[in-house]
């Protein structure tokens, strides 16, 4: 079995101090430039023109996925108190950052913009790197399954942020897989049918850890947020090996 109990525990990334920076709204840009501008009190206008560098995808990504968790909080007309705790759990919060994750997360409830807004500007921001596309969706789902169970409505707005992101419906499935019907089919998070045999399944096993590994996530500078969610998956793809290896009697 191919198991890391080195997996690394990553810590909250620095951009909630860039979000209080001077011009990050601008540098952002769109809906999510218009979100953080909110929080830092900054006026904004469209990052189209304007001399403010390269796009940071670090807070384009983690902003992205608070504002995606933010509004599906009210998916199911209810917005508990403990969306934001999930939303720490998951993304490893310390708490000197909790504050502005909370600020963030209440405005974004609280926008205008849609979440078809905020997903669409994540899919154009990472269309050359749907691995991230998928870390978002990976985590929006660890968030909504927080509280133990992913009710209707919240896989419906899934459902919907996955077909903005390009997913099709079978990668979608593969993806709920991990989180919503693991101990029914294990053999779907590994993406093999049951009549697979057992080379083929310890082979696929083999390239989904290289493939997921945190430490890749690491190696090409993703924010600490991607890296968690990476090692979440990574421990999912394992349990689902662990299952399918027992059932086979697999060394």
């Amino acid at each position: 079995m191919i198991h890391d109990s080195r997996t690394p525990t990553p810590r909250a990334s620095g951009i909630w101090g860039k979000l209080g920076g001077a011009g990050i709204g601008l540098a952002v840009g769109g809906p999510l430039g218009g979100l953080i501008g909110g929080v830092a009190g900054h006026f904004l206008v469209d990052r189209v023109g304007a001399p403010f560098g390269p796009t940071p995808r670090d807070v384009i990504f983690t902003t992205g996925l608070v504002a995606l968790a933010a509004k599906m909080a009210k998916s199911d007309g209810v917005v508990a108190p403990s969306e934001v705790e999930a939303f720490a759990r998951v993304v490893h919060v310390e708490p000197s950052a909790q504050a502005g994750v909370t600020r963030l997360f209440d405005l974004a409830k609280r926008t205008t913009d849609g979440y078809e807004a905020y997903a669409y500007q994540l899919a154009a921001t990472f269309g050359d790197e749907p691995a991230l596309l998928e870390d978002v969706l990976d985590g929006l789902f660890q968030i909504a399954g927080a509280d133990g169970a992913i009710h209707a409505a919240e896989e419906q707005y899934l459902r919907a942020v996955s077909a903005i992101f390009g997913f099709e419906e079978a990668a979608f499935q593969r993806i709920a897989a991990r989180h919503v019907r693991l101990e029914d089919d294990p053999y779907e998070v590994l993406g093999l049918d049951r009549a697979t045999d057992d080379a083929t399944v310890k082979a696929r096993h083999r390239s989904l850890v290289s493939e997921h590994h945190p430490d890749r996530a690491l190696a090409r500078g993703l924010p600490p947020e991607a890296v968690a969610i990476a090692s979440k998956r990574l421990a999912a793809i394992n349990a689902a090996y662990d299952l399918v290896a027992a059932e086979r009697g697999l060394r």
